[in-house]
């Protein structure tokens, strides 16, 4: 197109804009909460800076500053947000961080009566004013949200109105860790207060699905965007012909998971985006997605984030509000001696505020951004409640406030799927629940790889410390470097973070992810039956088996069955010598045990040893073998126990559902609404197929 066209269709794009534009009573209230806010901000903040900035009885100059600021703004915000496109990360970055002072410092350049400020001290003032209007919002509403809720949404109608695109679409929104019955409570606890409307309209239907062991992110997501049931064991392991452990937290590793198992024919193939997932669905967009991780700096959702004046800087002053609030929660769950708790501190203090703010806003913004420029389906992944739950426990207080936000975000899509082209379909779905516990090290007073290690008299190597936390610090540490295509991040990833490899002579991998974890004798190819781990280390099962917060112990032996035991009993799973001796060491995890543990010894590299942390009913407890409160990936509680809402008119089955047959309905869905192409039984039957 040239110039001289383009510059055409942005005139009559203005234009229709301008006429489709009218004044409404919440217009004028947004104007003028938006006018009295700024107003009290870069007062307060003058008045704080070093110096007489503001002759006296400056109130007409401060009010002059305030609406040059807002126009200003208004007129340098959209070329903030195209130089962010163009110059990609580093862009982002720079007007993220720099927006607010070139538009302040603009103003005040226009504003004669006040006096100009240097640049360092323009930073400080711009910054301070974002802090005292967020403060103000927070008061006005208990949350800042709404503000920038509010923004976001404008953005979008208008992106919309130019996109011209219409007919049906379907955001899928995955609550990571949000267990079904805890959902339920959350409902009755009024802290879902637009989802419990839906339900209670019946708009929306509220099922649970089984998820099977591994009960953790990975093999969620490979099930739902992939359709894949046996990729993944848990979330990380041992990979023996690669001698090393894969870990899916570290992009490198996410992306090699991926190409181990994609079709290319995933839940997304056709259009869509993935935003903010483990993997990408073999999504022709993709951000914030580990397998592929790039920052989205040239992507106009996150220009615009950067560029607003409630985006960015709003995020970060939040951020800091989360590690402050963390600090605070930490320090009351010790001097109340909450049990069970964990170690609060490091690391988390400031990754809580990066999953529950700065991730989750920018993960709002591109989704918005798609919506309004018409993709067909859409997938997000919003971590806030299983990062936090990880920590404080999965049904504690300041897990639960986690859902008002996620509620606001889900209304927010609600809100914005009336508005742009297509008439989007909302779906939440979970890939797995949490199950609170004391941990292994708590209660036995050491590791598991440290009692392995003393059971077989040998240095064990082991992969014991919270992994899934780390996922966001690590997406974005890994997102500077631009990539291009499915499979070059993971040549440039891997060349970036390689994984550790094992302790040179450490004939014993233990590789921990939650409540599960796989044992593997490094020096043996292949997966080892029961009889080869005897003879290699006697001592190892019948070790194992007598520790007290060990549930089970699972092995496959030479003639194929699976067997399961501990101090109590044994028992034997599928083949010719299947049976029972003793207790049944399954009782305690529920009558889907059995299944779900055959389902797992099916799995690609499950380790020759696996082992489940104790879970005690009565308690509801179970022990983890990583130092988190709320744990998953094993059996026991509502770690296995996830979620689907859906629209009342979807076809459904009855009976119990499992990722699979999630899949399969997404898949079907879209086949139904014309956004996917029909192929190699892209539209299976649910009930054949189960």
């Amino acid at each position: 197109m040239t110039g001289r066209g383009s510059l055409s269709r942005r005139a009559a794009l203005a234009g229709r804009e301008v006429a489709h534009w009218r004044p409404s009573l919440r217009w004028l209230r947004a104007v003028l909460r938006s006018f009295v806010v700024s107003f009290l901000a870069v007062a307060v903040t003058l008045w704080l800076v070093p110096g007489q900035q503001v002759p006296e009885h400056g109130t007409r100059s401060v009010a002059t500053l305030v609406l040059v600021v807002l126009l200003v703004g208004a007129l340098l915000r959209p070329i903030l947000t195209r130089l962010t496109v163009i110059t990609g990360v580093l862009g982002l970055l720079l007007v993220g961080f720099l927006a607010q002072s070139v538009v302040l410092g603009v103003a005040l350049a226009l504003v004669p009566s006040i006096e100009p400020i240097d640049f360092p001290e323009l930073v400080v003032a711009a910054w301070g004013v974002a802090v005292v209007a967020a403060v103000l919002n927070w008061v006005v509403d208990a949350s800042s949200e709404e503000v920038y809720l509010a923004q976001v949404l404008g953005r979008a109608v208008r992106t919309a109105r130019r996109s011209d695109v219409s007919g049906p679409g379907l955001l899928v929104v995955q609550l990571d860790g949000v267990a079904e019955p805890l959902l339920r409570q959350a409902a009755a606890a009024g802290a879902i207060p637009f989802v419990t409307r839906t339900l209670r309209s019946g708009s929306h239907v509220l099922r649970g699905w089984h998820t099977g062991v591994p009960s953790t992110t990975p093999a969620g997501q490979a099930v739902l965007l992939h359709g894949e049931e046996h990729a993944i064991p848990a979330f990380r392991w041992y990979d023996k012909e690669r001698g090393r452990v894969l870990e899916c937290s570290r992009p490198a590793d996410a992306a090699v998971a991926e190409s181990d198992f994609t079709t290319g024919r995933g839940l997304l193939a056709d259009g869509g985006a993935s935003v903010a997932n483990l993997f990408s669905g073999d999504a022709p967009f993709r951000a914030l997605t580990m397998s592929d991780a790039r920052l989205p700096g040239s992507e106009p959702g996150a220009a615009q984030f950067a560029a607003s004046r409630s985006g960015f800087v709003r995020s970060v002053v939040l951020f800091a509000g989360q590690v402050v609030t963390e600090w605070y929660q930490g320090r009351r769950q010790r001097h109340r001696n909450v049990v069970p708790r964990v170690h609060r501190g490091g690391s988390f203090v400031f990754l809580r505020g990066l999953t529950t703010v700065v991730l989750k806003d920018l993960s709002v913004a591109i989704v918005a951004e798609q919506m309004a420029r018409g993709t067909p389906v859409v997938y997000v992944d919003f971590v806030d409640y299983d990062e936090v739950a990880h920590h404080a426990g999965p049904t504690r207080p300041e897990s639960m406030r986690t859902f008002e936000s996620l509620d606001r975000a889900l209304e927010f899509f609600a809100d914005l799927a009336r508005e742009v082209g297509r008439d989007y379909e909302i779906a939440v779905v979970s890939d797995h629940g949490q199950t609170q516990g004391s941990t292994f090290l708590q209660l036995e007073g050491r590791t598991l790889a440290q009692a392995v290690g003393e059971i077989v008299d040998l240095e064990v190597d082991a992969q014991e410390a919270p992994a899934e936390v780390m996922g966001p610090a690590n997406l974005l540490a890994a997102s500077g470097t631009p990539t291009h295509g499915a499979l070059r991040p993971h040549r440039v990833l891997a060349r970036r973070r390689p994984a550790p490899a094992p302790a040179a002579g450490s004939p014993v991998q233990v590789v921990a992810s939650g409540s599960i974890a796989h044992l593997y004798l490094t020096g043996l190819p292949g997966r080892l039956h029961r009889e080869e781990v005897e003879e290699a280390l006697p001592t190892l099962l019948p070790g194992l088996c007598a520790l007290t917060h060990v549930g089970v112990v699972l092995t496959r032996s030479r003639g194929g069955a699976v067997v399961v035991e501990n101090a109590a009993g044994r028992r034997v799973l599928g083949g010719s010598d299947a049976g029972a001796w003793g207790a049944d060491p399954l009782a305690p995890y529920g009558p889907l045990a059995a299944a779900d543990l055959l389902a797992l010894d099916a799995r690609h590299h499950v380790g020759d040893v696996v082992v489940l942390g104790r879970y005690d009913p009565q308690l509801g407890e179970v022990a983890a073998f990583e130092e988190l409160v709320g744990s998953h990936g094993g059996l026991g509680g509502w770690q296995t126990e996830a979620l689907l809402v859906h629209p009342a008119g979807w076809t459904v089955p009855d009976g119990p559902l499992g990722g699979g047959d999630v899949h399969r309905l997404l898949v079907r869905r879209l086949v139904e609404l014309g956004l996917r192409r029909s192929d190699e039984a892209a539209v299976p039957d649910l009930e054949a197929a189960r």
